[in-house]
């Protein structure tokens, strides 16, 4: 059966309307039972029972990782994946917005599913008949993919996926993410932890103190050092650091001391530079002060996000339809970092802002984890599941989008942005 996006399109928003009930029940369900990093057991169980009841293919425990999950509707070349996220912050909840996430990834893979296999009508709602999984390919429209992906907050589920090849041969990845703007892409930062420790030579009061190393002393020291370099730093370029140990009684000079430094930067290039600094003065600081110096990478590394403009732009048009006028980010703003990073390195992908509260409020806070469950987040997951679902009918009917999606992808590979 032949497929014209002037028709799907309209389908596809009637699928969205007609799982609107089901979607934003799905998005309080994990909105009033948070689960955090790695332990989302109920939340991927939900939403896998939705992707395997209306049809798709689900394989879990995905790349090692026990809540991790994919599910593929269809087989090979095209192939679009959809980003669910649904870990929640400890003690906050969905103050992310995770929960809306995960909905309108799931919401938009279903639709996309019922459409694609289905002709006229569609399967229903989250739960109906669907079809086999490899439906999509054989109607010759590739396959859709969504991608459960735990501990976005704190542990790069996505990170490992990458590394383990859940994207290889997939051709663009989609997601958005609720916060207090409407901006087309995510100005998300490069940024991983490194631990730093200074060993030197205990001393006691009741021996000789001046035969001590102190080790804490040289913790300061370049502590101190950084916050002078600091004000030599590319815009976005920081270093955050805490003591992690720093003896064990004020009387005894400490012959270990050990911090752990956090790194974000505009790009992942400037973030390697930022780490060899931050190398070259723990060195320096190691050789005026006696002590001996180690330093680790404490965390996964998450790149900073590549927009794909051609794809970010298709999402931006269709959102429009649902009167949400999505703009660029304002200059020299950067919210955060996350791991949707590390997959914009390796294919084209899109990651939009979409306020479900005013420019006054901020994620990560008791008030925003209340308006991901308000009416305003519930109309706004709606219109962003109806831009997605549009957005991967386009990938996948458009040889000349993924093309063109490619190209500029490979274009900022090679300028490092």
């Amino acid at each position: 059966m032949s497929h014209t996006l002037d028709e799907v399109h309209p389908r596809l928003r009637q699928e969205v309307a007609d799982r609107a009930g089901a979607l934003w029940d799905i998005a309080r369900a994990l909105h009033t039972d948070p689960e955090c990093a790695f332990a989302e057991h109920r939340a991927a169980a939900l939403l896998t029972g939705e992707l395997e009841r209306a049809g798709f293919l689900v394989r879990r425990e995905v790349a090692g990782m026990p809540t991790a999950f994919t599910a593929r509707s269809g087989d090979g070349r095209p192939a679009v994946a959809l980003l669910l996220e649904y870990d929640a912050l400890p003690g906050l909840g969905h103050a992310c917005g995770h929960n809306l996430i995960a909905a309108a990834g799931l919401g938009a893979a279903l639709a996309v599913h019922a459409v694609l296999n289905d002709g006229p009508g569609g399967s229903g709602g989250p739960g109906g008949p669907g079809r086999p999984g490899n439906a999509l390919g054989a109607g010759g429209f590739g396959s859709v993919l969504a991608v459960g992906t735990p501990a976005e907050e704190s542990g790069g589920g996505k990170v490992v996926e990458v590394e383990a090849g859940v994207f290889d041969d997939v051709d663009a990845a989609l997601m958005f993410h609720p916060g207090v703007h409407d901006w087309v892409r995510a100005p998300l930062t490069a940024q991983e932890q490194y631990r730093v420790g200074f060993h030197g030579r205990a001393a006691h009061p009741t021996g000789n103190p001046t035969e001590g190393v102190d080790a804490l002393a040289a913790l300061i020291e370049l502590f101190n050092v950084l916050a002078a370099s600091g004000r030599r730093l590319p815009e976005a370029s920081h270093v955050q650091g805490i003591v992690t140990h720093g003896g064990i009684a004020t009387n005894i000079v400490p012959e270990y001391a050990e911090g752990l430094f956090g790194l974000r930067a505009a790009t992942t290039g400037e973030l390697q530079d930022l780490a060899g600094r931050l190398r070259t003065c723990a060195e320096g600081v190691a050789l005026a002060t006696g002590t001996t110096v180690s330093i680790e990478r404490a965390t996964t590394r998450y790149e900073h996000f590549r927009d794909n403009e051609v794809l970010s732009g298709r999402f931006a048009a269709h959102l429009a339809r649902a009167g949400i006028t999505l703009t660029p980010p304002v200059p020299g703003v950067y919210l955060g970092s996350s791991d949707i990073g590390n997959v914009s390195t390796r294919l084209p992908a899109i990651h939009p802002f979409v306020a479900i509260m005013d420019e006054d409020g901020s994620d990560h806070t008791p008030e925003f984890a209340e308006a991901a469950a308000s009416e305003r987040a519930r109309e706004v997951l709606l219109a962003v599941t109806e831009a997605l679902a549009c957005t991967a009918a386009d990938v996948l009917l458009r040889a000349d989008l993924r093309s063109e999606a490619w190209a500029r992808h490979r274009a900022g590979t090679a300028t490092g942005r």
